[in-house]
């Protein structure tokens, strides 16, 4: 099994758990070059809010989407953004990469911003 069917797999299992809570998520997810986070309803069928080092400002903002500064960054827009949607308390959803480095000061950042995870 290669690297990508194990995150996966992870993924489809916390996932799994996660819908069974029937409340919203914090998803991320994590290429080389940026970080992406989004708030997604306990369905699954709609984004309530998102934030990722793709937008202009952020851009702007960042000489690197791809290290744990711009995670930083994106945790504290994505609590700003889940506050202004009144949204307090949500479920950390890694989508199955391990909690450290990005992942984990992204969950951080969100976490000194207001959300509750």
């Amino acid at each position: 099994m290669d690297k990508l069917k194990r995150r996966r797999r992870r993924a489809q299992k916390i996932r799994h758990h996660i819908a069974s809570l029937q409340t919203q998520r914090l998803c991320v997810h994590r290429t080389p070059r940026h970080i992406y986070a989004q708030i997604i309803d306990a369905s699954g069928a709609k984004v309530l809010a998102s934030a990722s080092t793709l937008e202009a400002e952020t851009r702007k903002a960042l000489k690197n989407g791809g290290n744990i500064v711009a995670a930083d960054v994106i945790g504290k827009r994505i609590a700003e953004r889940a506050k202004q949607a009144g949204i307090t308390k949500v479920v950390f959803d890694r989508s199955g990469f391990k909690y450290h480095g990005r992942v984990k000061a992204l969950a951080e950042a969100a976490r000194k911003g207001g959300l509750e995870l």
